[in-house]
């Protein structure tokens, strides 16, 4: 019995006719009846009552026929799970992010994924939420790790929390403490003090101007238009204070003060999206999956 001759007896249950099958499986007519005939010898029965105009199928075939379209889905699925394993070994992600979550989060799960599929093209988009929002809608993106609550929800999108961390004051050593210079400052307090702030478009942005105005005044920034890695440098150069992710803070090295804000603090929701209505490609499932359980 060979797996072609059960396609094609598949084929021609499904049409009850011997032409349209072989038209199915694109195979000439003749060569279809001859595998059928085949297969029947091979079994011992006659699988159709052939009857000018009519075929149907016999005992014999409505027995085989269950089991004919099961062997032909679990090789179809054997096939597919084969080619996933294959597309492992090469393909690309295109993952977006957020610049604090490229510099925080990002780099240990991204080295331990490029260890296990080192032949995976990883390809980074920095950007707000907002702007990787729009991007995953037109699929120019795979996943993208965003800040909650998105800026405009959108039910095409799947999302995963993925964790909540808290923000922290960051300072050069060498300037004075912020606010009373206590362990821990109240956003209150940082009126009066120089921020160095984010461009337009960062959600850190967002959030520590509404957090200043929350608390009654307008924040004064000394410098502002910057990427991550430019404030924590303008900071460590003593021009200003900036409130960014604790994960940040930790993995920016020497040359920062870092500074808790008193309860009940600022905390952001970090989310992984992507696409409801398509499937992202094999390897950008397995990114997926290893950012849920990092």
């Amino acid at each position: 019995m060979q797996f072609q001759q059960l396609q094609y007896f598949v084929a021609v249950a499904e049409t009850r006719h011997f032409t349209r099958a072989a038209d199915l499986v694109h195979v000439a007519q003749p060569s279809l009846s001859q595998q059928i005939k085949a297969l029947e010898r091979e079994l011992g029965a006659d699988l159709f009552l052939r009857a000018r105009g009519n075929i149907t199928l016999t005992d014999a075939g409505e027995a085989l026929l269950p089991l004919a379209r099961r062997i032909l889905a679990d090789a179809d699925t054997a096939r597919h799970e084969v080619q996933e394993l294959v597309q492992l070994r090469s393909g690309r992600v295109r993952l977006g992010a957020t610049p604090s979550l490229c510099t925080g989060l990002l780099p240990d799960v991204l080295r331990a994924f490029h260890d296990r599929y080192p032949g995976v093209r990883l390809l980074i988009e920095e950007g707000g939420s907002h702007d990787l929002v729009r991007e995953l809608a037109r699929g120019a993106l795979d996943l993208a790790l965003v800040v909650l609550p998105l800026p405009t929800p959108s039910p095409a999108l799947t999302t995963v929390e993925l964790l909540r961390e808290d923000l922290v004051v960051v300072s050069s050593p060498e300037a004075p403490a912020p606010g009373r210079g206590g362990r821990a400052v109240d956003i209150a307090e940082l009126e009066g003090e120089r921020l160095v702030m984010f461009r337009h478009g960062y959600d850190l942005r967002e959030l520590t101007v509404t957090a200043c105005r929350s608390a009654g005044f307008e924040p004064d920034f000394a410098v502002e238009g910057g990427e991550m890695d430019a404030v924590l440098g303008f900071v460590r150069a003593g021009l200003g204070l900036a409130v960014v992710p604790r994960m940040v803070a930790t993995r920016a090295g020497r040359g920062l003060r870092v500074t808790p804000l008193a309860r009940p603090g600022l905390r952001r929701s970090i989310a992984l999206a992507h696409r409801s209505d398509v499937a992202p490609p094999r390897a950008a499932r397995e990114l997926h999956r290893m950012l849920v359980e990092r």
